[in-house]
């Protein structure tokens, strides 16, 4: 019986590519359980008949975000659906996290900006002409200062209130109070100049400011325009991460057959191909195949590394001339990259206690500014020349403008949003900017030995006798002790060819034996306990063959190659190195000497780690504590910056302020590099902001006339205002070319 047939939207959805079908045009029709699916092509269709289920089974759909969440980068508390500015210092609001849609997208607010500050430009140049050939035009003047005043520069009066009326007085209340009186009053003198007294008049005529009220205009639009842009590329680091993923994937059929999906169609378990010179799409194992792949983007490590059945890929690296079979396990917002690029958005939004002066003279910055324009108006009125008042109003619009507290406030915020990027790209994740500022002040480096210094995973390191190992291989090929595959795999390693052993045991405390090739083969001695180190800091297992003594093999959790040159830059850079292990001393005086480690503090319990950082700081140290377990995981929290180790276990990386990607040694002296960097670009940015300030307001207040007879123009002083802030972001934007 055929199905109800019911009226159709003007568009459904394919079940098997998610694209919108027109039900009169659909290329195939599928009838299941009394319902008609469509579909774009034959082949979708044939593919949803061969199994419906695979199709109709429900996933978890991300929801769709009602909005954009933006913030302010200086009162990062601040937040609203969508972009805007931010009512206490009116600067303009960005994304709070950006999506790889959002990278391509213009800011709005740099496009009303642009459009504003051309349509100004040719008003405020026919102002400037007038100006400088001493034409006294009132009306046409009024004419041309008008749009620019009232239309281009209406978003700074529009702060500039909201300011006032949120009681959160900032740069732009001290900019429309500037050019605002200047455009009022000449506008007023022209209108009824005969309401004026004498001492605003030069020579019989009023002086008009529509020029400087005109230009401040212009040239503040040109310096939000630099700013947006320059802004814009501090977080150029988030969004290079953010397109290092790929926007679709080849997913394996059962039947071997491949599809190109879309990247958030990829599921958990999915196998995925990926071809030469492609990017890996998402987090998961290698199953077949093999190639090198470079992963520079994510560790900062330029060596391209092997990948073979086995092996672990992370998203967004690039294969190279090789081609693999890649089994998903973390996908969406669980991959690295995805993490990695929230971490960084979110340590570019938190504060470093060095701004905390900053905004202890923000706080209070425009009501002294507005006081000493007040002052520097009665005092030019009171004993200026001639025109006093004219004077007067001039110089203290000068006060007005050229004061700049954004300069102030951007100074901390853009060098920790350019450094925590720059950071993320050479490996090095930092969870918030305390973290950032703590790193430099450190004196004291704690170190796990198992999985920080050393590989994690023993190793066999010496061997006699070729054939002896390849018989204790055979044994503890059905062996599950932690050194028999070390055991195996170095036989392997050898191209040693195993044999099959029989009448296998393994005796708790003594070893394992079985049968191979007609011998009785033992491996581990009674008098000798597997895990007692040498002096070389070896585990050494004694091979018996038939009942005599046939050899000994040596395995030994091996040093990380990077450990020395790491640890010996440290040191160089006046950091105390200590090593806190759980293992016996002799395995890890054994370390310490190889790696010239100053201090050791062996066979302590996980629970004493903590106490153990505790006990260091109460010596007045500042202790950074680096490790990757789950033990470690109190103490990284304990220390007063925790480095957790990107190889190791999440528990530890959430307990640390600081990350690294490559769980190599090295990536802390990056840190460190970054650290006194970053520090040092805040202390040049806050420097430049003080001194701008100091210098700036008396030279518009006048303070120079009675000796030289030099007054600011508030021209100039907008000039400079504009460009302060520009200067601060410049220089922060310098971060991104440090070598790391």
């Amino acid at each position: 019986m055929l199905p109800i047939l019911q009226a159709k939207p003007a568009g459904v959805r394919d079940p098997v590519c998610g694209m919108t079908v027109d039900p009169q045009r659909a290329a195939g029709t599928v009838v299941h359980q009394g319902q008609t699916y469509y579909f774009c092509s034959a082949g979708c269709a044939a593919k949803f008949q061969s199994g419906p289920e695979k199709y109709l089974d429900p996933r978890p759909i991300p929801p769709v975000a009602a909005g954009v969440e933006y913030t302010c980068p200086m009162h990062p508390e601040v937040r609203q659906i969508g972009p805007g500015s931010c009512p206490k210092c009116g600067m303009a609001l960005e994304p709070v996290s950006f999506t790889r849609a959002s990278v391509e997208e213009v800011n709005p607010e740099y496009t009303d900006m642009l459009r504003r500050f051309w349509l100004s430009v040719p008003a405020a140049t026919v102002l400037l002409a007038i100006m400088f050939v001493g034409a006294h035009w009132p009306w046409l003047e009024l004419a041309l200062a008008s749009p620019v005043v009232l239309w281009a520069g209406w978003p700074i009066f529009e702060r500039a209130w909201a300011s006032i009326a949120n009681r959160s007085l900032n740069m732009f209340t001290l900019i429309g109070a500037g050019a605002g009186a200047a455009y009022l009053y000449s506008l007023i003198a022209t209108v009824a100049p005969g309401i004026f007294p004498e001492s605003l008049r030069h020579g019989g005529e009023l002086a008009l400011y529509f020029e400087p009220a005109a230009v401040i205009v212009c040239l503040v639009l040109l310096g939000q325009v630099l700013e947006l842009r320059a802004r814009s590329q501090t977080s150029s680091a988030i969004k290079a991460l953010l397109k290092l993923a790929p926007e679709t994937a080849r997913r394996l059929g059962a039947d071997g057959s491949e599809e190109e999906v879309p990247l958030d169609q990829v599921h958990p378990g999915d196998l995925l191909r990926v071809r030469p010179g492609e990017r890996v799409p998402v987090d998961g194992v290698v199953t077949d195949g093999s190639s090198f792949v470079d992963e520079s983007m994510i560790t900062g490590e330029p060596v391209p590394v092997e990948k073979t059945p086995g092996a672990r890929a992370t998203g967004g690296t690039v294969n190279g001339t090789g081609a693999f079979v890649l089994k998903a396990e973390r996908v969406g917002a669980a991959t690295l990259l995805a993490r990695i690029v929230k971490m960084v958005s979110e340590a570019q939004r938190s504060r470093a206690p060095i701004q905390r002066l900053a905004n202890r003279v923000s706080a209070v910055f425009v009501p002294v500014v507005m006081g000493v324009a007040a002052v520097t108006f009665v005092i030019w009125a009171l004993v200026g020349p001639q025109p006093r008042l004219a004077y007067a109003l001039v110089n203290a619009v000068a006060v007005l403008i050229i004061a700049c507290p954004c300069a102030l406030g951007l100074a901390t915020p853009m060098s920790i949003m350019v450094g925590t990027g720059r950071g993320a790209t050479a490996g090095v994740l930092i969870r918030n900017a305390e973290a950032l500022e703590g790193l430099e002040k450190v004196d004291t480096l704690v170190v796990d030995k198992t999985g920080t210094l050393t590989e994690g995973k023993p190793k066999l390191v010496r061997w006699g006798d070729l054939e002896v190992l390849r018989l204790a291989a055979s044994v503890e090929a059905l062996s599950e002790h932690p050194l028999a595959a070390a055991i195996v795999a170095g036989a392997l390693e050898r191209q040693l060819v195993l044999s099959k052993a029989e009448q296998f045991a393994s005796i708790p405390g003594q070893g394992v034996t079985a049968i191979v090739d007609g011998h009785r083969v033992s491996v581990g001695k009674p008098a000798t306990p597997l895990d007692e180190p040498n002096d070389a800091g070896q585990t050494i297992v004694h091979v018996s063959v038939d009942g005599q003594a046939a050899g000994t093999l040596g395995l030994a959790d091996p040093v990380k190659p990077s450990a020395r040159e790491a640890i010996q830059s440290l040191q160089r850079d006046g950091l105390h190195i200590v090593m806190l292990t759980g293992d016996n001393r002799s395995a890890a005086e054994v370390v310490a000497r190889m790696l010239g480690i100053d201090e050791v503090q062996a066979g302590v319990l996980p629970d004493e780690k903590a106490g153990a950082v505790a006990k260091l700081q109460a010596e007045g140290r500042i202790v950074a504590m680096a490790g990757d377990g789950v033990n470690d995981a109190p103490a990284l929290a304990r220390a007063d910056v925790g480095i957790a180790m990107g190889s190791g276990t999440d528990v530890a990386i959430e307990s640390a302020a600081i990350t690294l990607v490559k769980g190599d040694l090295r990536g802390i002296v990056r840190a460190r590099a970054l650290s006194k960097a970053t520090m040092r670009n805040i202390r040049q940015n806050l420097f430049f902001a003080f001194v701008y300030n100091v210098i700036g307001v008396p030279l518009a207040a006048g303070v120079l006339y009675p000796f030289f007879g030099l007054l600011l123009s508030p021209i100039i002083a907008s000039v400079a205002m504009t460009f302060s802030s520009v200067s601060v972001i410049a220089n922060a934007l310098r971060l991104r070319k440090l070598a790391l």
